[in-house]
């Protein structure tokens, strides 16, 4: 019934929030959509339908969802605490978690979210690390998910300003 949201002041998630005060917070598997909307290379919306006590949408291919109203902001911090109110929600199917592939997208996706703040040499150790677990337990979606995530980082990596030691 509650959620407290807890967005970067910086990230799209917080200027979304901020400006109308709902969202939907998706429950998915879908390793592929998380990796290219968390880089903002979303060329195509999946499949979607209207949440009725919101102004948002839904997506169809979701295990669960929640539709939300922010109650409060303090965005006096990085991290803005936004604690809100479930509205409506929703199960389409069940969610049977991830597997090493699935969960090493998803670490590859937050590394290629933080170009600018870590050196490339590590960046590079950890996708070849990565890697390795999507080869042993993905499956075409991870694999096809982290190819998208190591050439969008190998782009971006050489014009990317480094943090500084």
């Amino acid at each position: 019934t509650k959620l407290v949201l807890r967005p970067f002041r910086t990230s799209t998630t917080f200027q979304n929030l901020k400006r109308n005060k709902a969202g939907v917070l998706h429950v998915t598997d879908d390793v592929e959509l998380f990796a290219r909307a968390a880089v903002g290379e979303l060329r195509e919306l999946p499949q979607m339908f209207a949440a009725k006590m919101i102004d948002g949408v839904v997506l169809a291919d979701a295990c669960r969802w929640y539709a939300f109203r922010v109650n409060a902001m303090n965005d006096h911090t990085d991290r803005t605490e936004m604690p809100a109110d479930v509205v409506e929600h929703g199960r389409i199917r069940d969610f049977f978690g991830f597997n090493r592939g699935k969960h090493a997208v998803i670490e590859a996706a937050i590394l290629a979210t933080r170009i600018e703040l870590r050196e490339a040499s590590e960046i590079a150790r950890e996708f070849a690390r990565l890697q390795t677990m999507v080869e042993k337990t993905g499956g075409r979606q991870e694999h096809a998910a982290f190819a998208f995530l190591k050439a969008y980082v190998q782009e971006r990596l050489p014009t990317a300003p480094q943090r500084k030691r």
